[in-house]
């Protein structure tokens, strides 16, 4: 049996948005995705549906597995024929051991490949303003581990040299021994006002930065009740963090956000509000699968030369539109001919994308709008073709029916609910860690709902806003009960996420 191969990938310092085009790439094609306590799990959703995913994660004395299993676990998965990526928190061969699992693979005879990282050691003083050189200060920097081997006998560390000659030293792992750090650098004559700045989950929405001194920073680090990780500074580069902080400034930092759109749809809106600082946590109330049966849009598509209009109503519509057509060996000259029109700006531009231009765009994005426009057209046996989602609302083909048009409604895909990770967000809901849900449709609404144990709904719901993208799913909402706080204007993501920076803003 051919051997497979091992890629020992730095997952980045917790953001996903700072992992390599390479590192990404070895997510993707992984038959095995084993992975750590600090990778960031919305990693994991770039994987293949196909891939074997392994939790293997350590934190302070809680191992999932040891160093010794981990390294059995890669030789054994890449011994029977398989590609096995080992994504690693930071960087693979800073403080994380990956140089001991190359060593294992090697011995093995096991192929292997390093993909590095971007290390918390840099990204996480960024993200809190801090540069580790600055002309002005200084043009050393070393990286030091605060967690030594503990079977060591004696220190590796030259503090007298960390505390004479280094400009910034970072520690890595090192809150535990925070007063051990402090107190050999002011013994090896580093001053006790030196700055220094401790920040938790660098890069992530949770990051928090507590800023001292030498002679300071133990008691401030306790009364702030700092637990790992933590990225330590030291060093007068600290003080220019009052003027570069930016990513604990975000609008919308501290907030935790419900996220129940479809997967395959949640990434831009988590995306777009992550950039304002929220964390989002997606728990899809929805997933969009194919009709029950083609033979309708077959057909349809088949027939494409008898229509007039073709009326799209969503992102969703257009995908397995045009997935259908191709899969069919025909193209958009199909479509040659044919007027075409959707609602919202996103399915037009979709749309856009495969050359199509709409020669109709009504001025709100919900489909009594789309009714005003078409009144301005002709539509006496007009042939319409509308492919859109089962048991969608039927405003649009009564009201073009009643303007004299054939309209033929097809079903081009579907939506069901999804229970997956519903213990996850009920306990979320209950321990009160949520500040908002946000719907994107009806059915996000319904199917949310179906979630809530229905003793407990009105409890674990209180306290928490509620924002909906538009008046039909917030009318939805409202008459199953739930207390929507804010509607957007604009029926489209950047007009939900405007909303809702104007709410929490005030």
């Amino acid at each position: 049996m051919k051997l497979g191969k091992v890629f020992l990938v730095g997952a980045g310092p917790g953001d996903p948005g700072l992992i390599t085009l390479k590192g990404m790439e070895c997510i993707k094609n992984a038959d095995v995705l084993i992975y750590d306590y600090l990778a960031s799990p919305i990693l994991l959703k770039y994987a293949s549906p196909h891939t074997e995913i392994v939790y293997v994660g350590k934190k302070g004395c809680d191992h999932t597995l040891s160093q010794e299993k981990i390294n059995a676990l890669l030789i054994e998965k890449a011994s029977n024929g398989l590609t096995v990526t080992r994504l690693k928190g930071g960087d693979p061969f800073i403080f994380a051991r990956g140089a001991e699992e190359a060593e294992e693979l090697a011995c093995a005879g096991i192929d292997f490949e390093i993909v590095p990282g971007v290390t918390s050691a840099i990204a996480a003083p960024a993200y809190a303003g801090i540069p580790l050189t600055h002309r002005r200060f200084t043009s050393t920097l070393a990286v030091v581990t605060g967690h030594e081997d503990p079977t060591k006998r004696e220190s590796g560390i030259n503090w007298a040299a960390l505390a004479g000659g280094m400009g910034t030293i970072v520690f890595l792992m090192g809150i535990k021994n925070l007063p051990q750090i402090t107190h050999q650098l002011i013994h090896h004559g580093l001053s006790k006002d030196t700055p220094v700045a401790l920040i938790r989950w660098g890069t992530t929405p949770s990051q928090t930065t507590v800023v001292g001194t030498l002679n300071t920073i133990v008691d401030q680090v306790t009364e702030a009740r700092l637990k790992p990780p933590v990225v330590i500074v030291v060093g007068e580069v600290v003080t220019l963090r009052d003027r570069l902080k930016w990513f604990e400034n975000r609008p919308l930092r501290g907030k935790r956000i419900v996220v129940t759109r479809a997967r395959e749809q949640a990434s831009a809106l988590a995306n777009r509000l992550y950039d304002l600082g929220a964390q989002c946590l997606e728990f899809p109330t929805i997933e969009v699968i194919p009709p029950a049966d083609w033979g309708p849009l077959d057909r349809a598509i088949d027939a494409l030369s008898n229509y007039d209009w073709l009326i799209f109503t969503s992102v969703n519509g257009v995908t397995f539109f045009f997935d259908r057509l191709f899969l069919k060996n025909k193209d958009v000259r199909s479509l040659g001919g044919i007027r075409v029109a959707s609602i919202g700006p996103a399915t037009a531009e979709k749309l856009f994308a495969f050359g199509i231009k709409n020669d109709i765009i009504p001025d709100s994005y919900q489909a009594e709008s789309l009714v005003e426009s078409f009144k301005k057209e002709s539509l006496k046996q007009k042939k319409v073709l509308l492919p859109r989602a089962e048991a969608a609302r039927p405003v649009l083909p009564v009201e073009l029916r009643r303007m004299g048009a054939q309209v033929d409604e097809i079903v081009a895909y579907r939506t069901q609910s999804v229970q997956n990770n519903r213990e996850v967000l009920l306990r979320h809901l209950g321990e009160k860690t949520i500040d908002l849900v946000i719907f994107t449709s009806s059915s996000t609404v319904k199917n949310f709902k179906s979630l809530l144990p229905t003793d407990k709904a009105s409890s674990l719901m209180e306290g928490i806003s509620i924002a909906s993208i538009g008046p039909i799913t917030t009318d939805t909402a409202e008459k199953l009960g739930f207390n929507v706080n804010i509607t957007a204007k604009s029926y489209t993501i950047p007009g939900l996420c405007d909303a809702i920076l104007k709410h929490f803003l005030g």
